[in-house]
């Protein structure tokens, strides 16, 4: 299966800049599993949930993971933290890589530097902190909100990229579904017979970027941290209605803990599972989710749940109505596609469990 079968154009000027006020006024594109297309707002999202079912939300918390520094020799430099490796060390992205190799210093601030202790075969950097008080607190003083590439707007709000029910700091870019939520909204859900399980996966931008393989199956898939308590597992495994993930990070994550007999299991760990069309899920059904980027694994994983035509097709409907895309657009709400009316799937890789 071919990268170029996941594209579709999208006008710059509906990749979304800024956030709507409130954050449940977002547009509503709603994909039945018969292929059914309906055009509401996010705050009718209680209309297509029910008693019994589950929403799995991940309370993962973006940090300000941009970082601003200089050299010891005057040259400014940028340290973008992905994930936490120790008490004092993350893997990094920098740049210029060029000015960043081992042994290198880098000055933030009067409380905080920093040293390359390793490139690894990515280019991306092992850099250990220094800092004379809590290293969150320097990090938090100093850094600025990781923004992807495509919002240039300056947006600065840190506490509006991140959910209301954010919790556990380490995500280099926020579960955008999550964002259309309010505390209303969640205690309606609730109050409607709706429980929700609350899981970690902290977000790395290797999320949001393109596929550069040819064929999906040559691309190597990033890395994250995930964790599921035993009472999300239990909450998810004792689901009497639909198991409905709120974002691609919560879908991935239950999908990486799922167990041969249809349940998962508590653990934490890293996952580098990658889901495209032909892939069976073995937990999810159903998807809360924003608008991806072409050729992303994003754009593969709603594929696999609705159909590679009938998402395309929905994506197209979405530009022709003008939604707005990406970290701060319009969301989705996609149910798995009826088994009697799935599509033939063309070849693929017999081993799917990835």
């Amino acid at each position: 299966m071919r990268t170029e079968d996941f594209d579709y154009d999208l006008p710059e000027e509906l990749i979304a800049q800024i956030p709507v006020e409130p954050r449940d006024s977002s547009r509503l594109l709603v994909m039945g599993g018969c292929g059914s297309v309906e055009h509401r707002r996010f705050s009718d999202i209680l209309a297509y949930l029910r008693d019994g079912d589950v929403l799995v939300m991940n309370e993962t918390r973006v940090i300000p993971a941009r970082l601003i520094g200089k050299k010891t020799t005057g040259a400014e430099v940028e340290v973008f933290l992905l994930k936490r490796i120790s008490l004092d060390k993350y893997e990094c992205l920098v740049r210029p890589g060029r000015r960043l190799r081992t042994g290198a210093r880098v000055i933030f601030g009067d409380e905080l530097s920093a040293v390359v202790e390793d490139v690894l075969d990515d280019g991306n950097r092992i850099v250990r902190f220094e800092c004379d008080g809590a290293l969150e607190a320097a990090i938090d003083s100093v850094g600025r909100i990781p923004l992807p590439p495509y919002i240039t707007s300056g947006y600065d709000d840190l506490e509006r990229y991140n959910t209301v029910y954010a919790r556990l700091d380490g995500s280099a870019a926020a579960p955008t579904a999550g964002l259309h939520f309010t505390e209303e909204l969640l205690a309606g859900a609730q109050a409607k017979g709706v429980k929700i399980a609350k899981i970690v996966l902290h977000v790395g931008l290797g999320t949001f970027r393109p596929v550069q393989a040819d064929e999906i199956l040559d691309h190597k898939m990033h890395s994250e941290w995930y964790s599921i308590s035993e009472e999300a597992a239990q909450t998810i495994n004792s689901a009497e209605g639909r198991v409905v993930c709120v974002g691609t990070t919560s879908c991935r994550a239950i999908e990486s803990a799922a167990c041969g007999n249809g349940a998962i299991l508590p653990g934490s760990g890293d996952t580098d599972i990658f889901i495209y069309p032909g892939y069976e899920f073995k937990i999810t059904d159903a998807l809360i989710t924003n608008f991806h980027l072409p050729k992303s694994t994003l754009i593969m994983l709603v594929s696999a749940l609705a159909g590679r035509d009938a998402t395309l097709e929905a994506y197209r409907t979405a530009v022709a109505e003008k939604y707005r895309f990406f970290s701060f657009g319009d969301a989705m709400f996609v149910e798995k596609k009826q088994a009697g009316n799935r599509e033939k799937l063309e070849e693929f890789c017999s081993d799917t469990s990835l």
